[in-house]
This record gives C-alpha cells, sequence and structure tokens, in this order.
C-alpha cells in the first residue's frame, strides 16, 4: 500500500509540473511569427507587416544622396599662397638712384616692416597709395607695386613676403593621417590632391565619408566616389573645414542568428542576406528560415508606396516579412536594402519551443522520480 501510495503521489506531481510548463513562458529569444503577425494593423496593432516581393523591393531601396551642391562644384580654383585680410608683409624696395624715393641716403633699400592688410583686405605704400592685398598671392602684389613705383622712381625692384598670417589654407579633421590647417598650394589645391597630401584616409575607403564646410554650405561624398568621379574632386577655397568620418550606419540583429549584435555598414549598401551572412547566418539549429523579419521606421512616402496608399502620414512602423523557402526568398533577400537603425530579426522554429518543453518536462519529471525514489526508500 505505501509503493501505491507513492506511485500515486509522483503521477500527480507529473501531471502539475505538465499543468505549470504549459502554462508558463519557456525562455526564447523573441516573439514567434505568430505573435508579430497579431500585431499587424490589420489585427488591430499598430505596425504594417509586409511580404517583401520585387515591388516592395523597388519602393524601398532607398540610400543615403550624398554629393555637393553647384556651388561646390562650378567652384575654380585658386591661385596657391593668397594673401588674406589679418596678414602681416615685410616689404623691401630697392631703387636704382642714389637719392630714391623711399631710401634713405647710403641705404641700398628701403624695408617697410609688418605691413598688416587691412579687414578689407587693403595696404598702404608710401608713393604707390592703398593697395587691394587680399586676393593676390605674394608675387602679384609684387608687380603690382613695382608698376605704381615705377612711374616715380626708375626700374625699381620690390620684394613681397609674408611675416605672419595663413595666407590661404584649409582645416583637415578627423581620420586623416594629418590633422591640422595645411596652406592651399600649386599641388594642393583640390580636394583629393589635399587629402593625399595630409597623407590619405585613415579608415576603410569604402565607408569613409567626405564633409566639406563653406561658410554657411556642407556637402557630403563618399571617398569611393571622389576618386571614381573627376568632377567632385571640387576647388579649395580659403577656410575651408575637410572631416573625414568613418560611416555611422548600423542594423541590429537579433533572434535565431549566428550572432546578436550591432553591426555597422562596412559598404555603402547592405542587403538582407548580406546583414544575415555578417552575423554568422541563421542558427540551424533554431532559426525558421520562413521568419526573417526586418522591423523599420519607414518614411510616410515610401509607406504609402509601398501599401499602394496616400493617406498615411509621419513616420509608419514597417515590418518586412522574408521567406528564404519560396522560390525566389534568396532572391528578394539578395536584393532588399538594409537601412540605418534597421532590426533584423530571425524567429525560432515552432518545433524549438516544443523541444523546450519536453526537455522542461523530462527534467522535472526525473526531479520528480528522484523525489519518489527517495520518499520510498525512507
Amino acid at each position: 500500500m505505501k509503493v501505491k501510495r507513492f506511485r500515486a503521489a509522483n503521477a500527480l506531481v507529473l501531471l502539475a509540473v505538465t499543468v505549470a510548463v504549459a502554462g508558463c513562458g519557456l525562455p526564447r529569444s523573441g516573439p514567434n511569427k505568430r505573435e508579430i503577425f497579431a500585431g499587424s494593423v490589420e489585427r488591430q496593432g499598430n505596425a504594417f507587416v509586409v511580404s517583401v516581393n520585387e515591388r516592395v523591393t523597388r519602393a524601398t531601396a532607398v540610400v543615403p544622396a550624398l554629393g555637393f551642391s553647384r556651388a561646390f562644384v562650378n567652384a575654380g580654383v585658386v591661385g596657391s599662397d593668397t594673401i588674406q585680410p589679418g596678414d602681416v608683409l615685410g616689404l623691401t624696395v630697392w631703387e636704382n638712384v642714389d637719392d630714391g624715393l623711399l631710401s634713405m641716403e647710403g641705404a641700398p633699400a628701403t624695408q617697410l616692416s609688418e605691413v598688416q592688410v587691412d579687414g578689407e583686405g587693403y595696404i598702404f605704400v608710401p608713393y604707390a597709395g592703398r593697395l587691394r592685398a587680399a586676393g593676390n598671392s605674394p608675387e602679384a602684389l609684387r608687380r603690382i607695386i613695382t608698376e605704381k613705383l615705377d612711374a616715380q622712381t626708375p626700374d625699381p625692384q620690390v620684394s613681397v613676403t609674408r611675416l605672419a598670417g595663413d595666407g590661404s589654407t584649409v582645416t583637415l579633421l578627423g581620420a586623416v593621417g594629418a590633422q591640422g590647417v595645411q596652406p592651399i598650394e600649386r599641388p594642393t589645391r583640390t580636394l583629393a590632391s589635399m587629402i593625399a597630401q595630409a597623407g590619405g584616409v585613415a579608415i576603410e575607403p569604402e565607408t569613409a565619408k567626405i564633409t566639406v564646410t563653406r561658410g554657411s554650405h556642407v556637402g557630403t561624398i563618399w571617398l569611393t566616389d571622389l576618386y571614381r568621379n573627376p568632377q567632385l574632386d571640387i576647388a579649395l577655397r580659403p577656410g575651408d573645414k575637410i572631416v573625414v568620418e568613418q560611416d555611422d550606419r548600423s542594423f541590429t540583429a537579433l533572434g535565431a542568428t549566428g550572432g546578436q549584435t550591432r553591426v555597422r555598414f562596412d559598404t555603402q549598401t547592405i542587403s538582407a542576406i548580406e546583414a544575415i551572412a555578417q552575423v554568422g547566418g541563421l542558427n540551424t539549429a533554431l532559426a525558421d528560415p520562413t521568419g526573417v523579419f526586418v522591423f523599420r521606421n519607414e518614411k510616410a512616402e515610401i509607406a504609402n508606396s509601398v501599401l499602394g496608399r496616400s493617406d498615411l502620414r509621419g513616420d509608419q512602423r514597417m515590418v518586412y516579412v522574408l521567406d528564404l523557402t519560396q522560390p525566389t526568398g534568396m532572391f528578394e533577400a539578395r536584393d532588399f536594402v538594409i537601412r540605418d537603425q534597421d532590426t533584423v530579426y530571425v524567429t525560432e522554429a515552432p518545433f524549438v519551443q516544443w523541444q523546450k518543453t519536453l526537455s522542461a518536462l523530462t527534467g522535472t519529471a526525473n526531479s520528480a522520480n528522484s523525489v519518489a525514489a527517495l520518499g520510498a526508500g525512507g
């Protein structure tokens, strides 16, 4: 009778365990397909769930539009070593007479040191007057002064040097070989040559972006586009700020993949199949290839195009579904473009939950049997 009582108690324990496991949530990496579809707008949810096909792929194939405006592209090349307002110049004048206009008796030359270019770009030279210096190179200014003095003293010889000031310079920042203020000289009057002079970029060229700020105008291009398109090799201007930086776009991979992590873009465009490959592919022991989802906040114009509507306003929550088991599923995943801040989520196969349930039941049942055996032994 005692053995029968223990067996009955064991059966009651197993029944209680079965009910408990069925009523509680087992560990898993996230929602299953049924739960995701249950959150769709069609079922009073707050996201549009859309199966990816060729039309959806075309409507969502949006990549960052980078480039320079006409103001950048049409700017001509400036001369090297251009004088700027605020520069301090040193002038030396030699006169071919004993009693010159500027020279003192017995002195072969006259030095005018620390002649500062005023805020409007002018300097004053005795007997030559107020002359425009800014925008000229020292050589061009030398010729201007010589021409002005030539009418008053025979065969004057003039020298112009910059004593202080930056002249025509740009500022290089970010992932370049040498950051800092760089002069615009004859070999470095364009964007590509200036970057090369600074030692090139210090990051992967495929995802390097170059931003040029000129006053209130800002333009950004991909480094690879600069190499491929000579028109983008714009002429530099004094005061330009050039920043080279790594592409900061990323996506997040979750669920039954080889790795769950945030992934930086390593190319200008990434497809869904490439995104999955970058985190180790689908977990063959867990993944459901019919349940690959891409979660995204989509602009209204794109959402309207995808859904064939025109009434949506503001960003829309979209869930794109990829079924890799379909005849064209791999092609659709290859062509579907992943964008910044996307979440790529792979659901677990249905049998995985059954396995977890059986494992939980088996493990608990073994524990119950052990307790029963201890009780019987007592």
